[in-house]
């Protein structure tokens, strides 16, 4: 099967709907499926679950989502920097479940790898806590978290080879490894698309078995904060 498609909007063809879950890769701006986020704007999909470590700024990233109200729910675990978010939340317009760090990078990983719960300390005695079940193991207590899956997982990598292996470049790697495996579809944006077997077996982060489509992007790698200083 060709994995490859000419662009994001043929890339997302036939996967998507409304009430959708999907999961957006990603760590503040960096290694965010940028195109296929846009695509899936001009989709018109509404009332869309967002599992994805933040929201973006307002005019990039999920943030172009929110701003045309297609978010019905962010599953999150950093939102501080989207104010279009911050505005909807409090209006009531937009559900939120709030989760530790490793607690949401831990969820997406057990969904990829079948695994529907487990237990961790993160969260015992705070509102994260609340209505879970509780466990004693070895004298501490433990609260349940269940993994995630989506619908469709929008992942960014480096470079993939027509099988769909992948390698993500530095930090950009983030969620997007854990994301690429707990999709019911994975589909990838790539700077760039290489033969298979170019690759050496032993560098390639995600496996092509877990890749369903790729597009190559332009991507503009945005600075989510830019600090100076008088020389």
């Amino acid at each position: 099967m060709d994995k490859i498609y000419p662009d994001a909007a043929s890339a997302l063809d036939g996967l998507v709907f409304d009430g959708m879950t999907i999961m957006a890769g990603g760590f503040g701006l960096c290694g965010i499926p940028e195109n296929l986020i846009t695509a899936l704007r001009e989709t018109g999909t509404k009332e869309v679950t967002a599992i994805s470590n933040n929201a973006g700024i307002d005019d990039f990233g999920l943030g172009v989502l929110l701003q045309t109200r297609q978010i019905k729910k962010m599953v999150s675990s950093y939102v501080g920097e989207n104010a279009t978010f911050e505005k909807q939340y409090l209006n009531g317009e937009l559900d939120l479940e709030f989760n530790p760090q490793g607690t949401l990078a831990e969820r997406i990983r057990a969904g990829g790898a079948g695994i529907p719960g487990f237990y961790t300390k993160t969260g015992v005695g705070t509102l994260i806590a609340e209505g879970k079940e509780h466990k004693d193991f070895n004298g501490e207590t433990y609260i349940l978290e269940t993994g995630l899956v989506a619908d469709v997982a929008l992942v960014k990598a480096w470079k993939a080879d027509s099988e769909g292996n992948l390698i993500y470049r530095k930090t950009a790697r983030n969620f997007n490894p854990m994301m690429a495996t707990a999709g019911k579809m994975t589909v990838v944006e790539v700077e760039e698309i290489v033969e298979t077997g170019s690759f050496d077996p032993d560098h390639i982060h995600t496996p092509g078995i877990f890749v369903d489509r790729i597009v190559t992007g332009t991507f503009e790698k945005r600075i989510e904060k830019r600090t100076t200083r008088d020389a």
